[in-house]
């Protein structure tokens, strides 16, 4: 693995503002969200504004991921996405959920999730996990990513590729009529080939309306995930795998998790709607 220093908290930037125009999420000043009572069953207006918030999403995200390189601080990805979603009409859903401050999540290294943009400042060698919601139309689309910075590791670099192929493997596993713990069983038992972690602690999550409807999507074999999947209901797959153990630490900012031998982890993530023969990702550019 690459011999990088470990991450160390870095200075925010002043907040970000959004133009008064664009709609926020409920959530928005104050400590919590409202928890949601709604059906994880949406209907076909609510699934076409989710395509619609998921393709800023994926595209802000895009924007984002263009400029990452040695050098590149990880406010200045926050920067362009947050410019990307309030130049569409979208709000950016992380920023003052639940007192996050900034407009989208930037995990280096061995942050596993949640890691806040500051003035850290990317090197050659890292690889960077950057995770953009969307919310417009009254819904949310979330969607994350995990890039390579520079001249990557071998190790780090097929840690990458395996991630993303268990999030594509979990999603082909979807099918009305399934128990939710296939996606996980499905992960987990991909992983376990190549003696990687998989993170338990932090999941897939129901979206639509809300943020984290309270349906939870553990990317491991949970014999408690029995829900059963049905047409229309929407949720995000996002695999956390880690180099060593799925264990972790959380820094004093209360948000930014990292693993807790310090070892690399990898992440990617679409929202989905089940469909009657399998999923469809409303989270593509």
């Amino acid at each position: 693995m690459s011999g990088q220093s470990l991450l160390v908290p870095g200075e925010l930037s002043p907040t970000r503002s959004v133009p008064g125009n664009i709609r926020r999420p409920e959530y928005v000043g104050k400590p919590a969200p409202t928890p949601y009572s709604g059906p994880e069953v949406q209907n076909p207006e609510t699934i076409e504004a989710m395509r619609v918030a998921g393709r800023i999403a994926a595209r802000a995200m895009a924007e984002a991921a263009k400029i990452i390189a040695p050098g590149v601080t990880t406010d200045e990805l926050d920067r362009v996405a947050h410019e990307y979603m309030c130049d569409h009409g979208a709000y950016p859903s992380t920023l003052g959920y639940r007192g996050f401050p900034k407009s989208l999540c930037t995990s280096v290294n061995e942050v596993i999730c949640h890691g806040i943009p500051d003035s850290t400042v990317l090197r050659d060698g890292d690889i960077i996990n950057l995770d953009v919601t969307a919310y417009i139309g009254g819904v949310h689309g979330d969607n994350n990513a995990t890039y390579l910075v520079g001249d990557v590791d071998d190790e780090s670099r097929l840690l990458v590729e395996r991630t993303r192929e268990a999030l594509d493997r979990a999603i082909r596993a979807v099918r009305a009529g399934r128990q939710i713990n296939v996606i996980g069983r499905v992960i987990e038992s991909y992983a376990k080939r190549f003696g990687y972690g998989v993170v338990r602690d932090f999941t897939g999550h129901g979206i639509n309306s809300s943020f984290h409807s309270g349906l939870i999507v553990p990317h491991y074999d949970s014999p408690h995930a029995t829900t059963v999947m049905r047409p229309g209901m929407t949720f995000t797959i996002e695999p956390m795998l880690t180099l060593g153990t799925y264990e972790y630490d959380m820094w004093d900012d209360g948000w930014t998790v990292v693993t807790k031998d310090r070892k690399r982890t990898a992440q990617f993530e679409h929202t989905l709607v089940v469909t009657d023969t399998g999923a469809e990702i409303l989270t593509l550019p």
